[in-house]
């Protein structure tokens, strides 16, 4: 039975506080379209992704006027395409532009997968297309790249570690009239999840079905005033208001991704859970730290805090969804939350207090600004250590820097759009890091990776 006191509160989240589904995303399997002849493979592949995504757009705009919930993007991962370059060799760039003509034939925001899976070695086709990626990203307008350099089971894969430390900085360089859009639409992974519905790290992972529609829901403005409402309840109270409407906003996604899945006669995957914000005011999971009582996020319980509303959103949503995945927690990219803007801009948020919170939260280092001047080195160091959180807490985590190619700390750079805007935060580029990087070789899975 509906409840109209619940309808009519979902209503004033969505008005009033940036409530709104981020993403459905539709994955589809390539495998099928491998050839040994890479023209023949990108013909497959424009042909699959267009019919199964052909009405991918139509019908989220379609959910949008029914049921009045925003849906801010609609996306497409797919299968890494390392995979199928590995079948037919020849030029990597040729398949990020067949996803991109296919993206746009389709109408989608972005589209995710030009990836590789290198945790324990490279694999045939995975270094070549790595390698490719600064060309990729810069001859294209809506491909996201990422590469898992590790997991809890694998170690951590240091050759590809300092590999992806040049393609960050070679695709920042090649798109400097686009404020180094390159390196914000790559992502360096340790434990990626296979049903991620939000980029740029997406991709449809080879454990999935041929074609899935998995959805990404949002939501911090409407954590945030709950706990408005709260301003005198102990932390315990705390956690059960966040997990009260982490329910509700899940129930949402539920709703649009049981209907998307039925209009588009393809499985429903997973609602991932994730608060995803924006620089929107009012739509900060820093302000929802502050709203703790937390006077800056950056400041000393900033960690704690966050623990508790990755915590408590998880708990939430698992009771609302029976399909639950992704990355499912609170995100923390910078240049996305107008809180944590305002944090790196006055010196209160520094790239080591991010790191900390990364052990906490559903990610890693995401779209942080840095230096222009930064060593490659110096950015596979940052990888190997949120590598390092990830790999020995069992958990995801990844980077998404953006060296800001001929700018310095205390600059900004700026996006536009979700990708907001980045103060470009200082990093300790006078200490090197260059001797350790070039050992190369793999970190060792720890110990917790005995499981079986």
């Amino acid at each position: 039975m509906l409840n109209t006191k619940n309808i009519l509160e979902t209503i004033r989240m969505i008005d009033d506080e940036n409530l709104d589904i981020r993403t459905i995303t539709m994955g589809i399997s390539l495998l099928s379209c491998a050839d040994s002849n890479i023209e023949a493979s990108c013909e497959k592949i424009y042909e699959k992704i267009t019919r199964k995504a052909e009405k991918l757009v139509i019908t989220g705009e379609e959910i949008e006027r029914t049921y009045g919930i925003p849906i801010i993007n609609k996306r497409i991962s797919v299968t890494p395409v390392a995979m199928l370059l590995a079948a037919s060799g020849g030029d990597p760039v040729k398949y990020a532009k067949v996803l991109d003509r296919a993206a746009k034939a389709v109408g989608v925001n972005f589209i995710g997968g030009y990836s590789a899976m290198v945790q324990k070695g490279f694999a045939a086709g995975d270094e070549d297309l790595i390698r490719s990626i600064p060309e990729a990203l810069s001859n294209t307008e809506r491909v996201c790249s990422s590469v898992n350099i590790g997991s809890t089971k694998a170690g951590i894969n240091m050759d590809a570690v300092g590999l992806m430390g040049h393609v960050i900085l070679d695709s920042a360089i090649q798109t400097q009239h686009e404020n180094c859009m390159g390196a914000a639409k790559i992502v360096v992974f340790c434990n990626a999840p296979e049903d991620n519905p939000f980029m740029a790290g997406a991709f449809h992972g080879p454990g999935e079905p041929d074609c899935v529609i998995n959805v990404g829901v949002s939501g911090p403005g409407a954590v945030r005033s709950a706990l408005h409402k709260c301003p005198y309840g102990d932390l315990t109270e705390v956690a059960d208001v966040i997990k009260k409407t982490a329910f509700k906003i899940t129930r949402m996604g539920q709703l649009v991704g049981n209907v998307a899945s039925e209009k588009l006669g393809v499985p429903f995957g997973i609602v991932d859970l994730s608060l995803a914000p924006t620089p929107a005011v009012g739509d900060s999971v820093a302000h929802i730290i502050e709203e703790m009582g937390i006077e800056v996020c950056g400041a000393h319980g900033t960690t704690a805090a966050l623990a508790l509303l990755n915590d408590a959103v998880k708990k939430g949503g698992v009771m609302a969804s029976s399909h639950v995945g992704g990355l499912s927690g609170a995100f923390i990219p910078v240049s996305e939350d107008a809180g944590m803007i305002d944090a790196a801009r006055s010196g209160d948020l520094s790239v080591e207090k991010l790191e900390a919170m990364t052990a906490v939260c559903s990610v890693g280092l995401d779209m942080i600004v840095i230096p222009g001047d930064t060593p490659a080195s110096t950015i596979s160091a940052i990888i190997a250590d949120e590598a390092a959180i990830g790999m020995v807490n069992s958990k995801t985590t990844a980077v998404r820097v953006i060296p800001a190619i001929g700018r310095v700390a205390g600059e900004e750079l700026e996006f536009g759009g979700l990708f907001g805007s980045g103060p470009i935060m200082k990093l300790h580029n006078d200490r090197s890091s260059e001797r350790f990087i070039e050992r190369g070789g793999r970190i060792p899975a720890p110990m917790q990776s005995l499981k079986n």
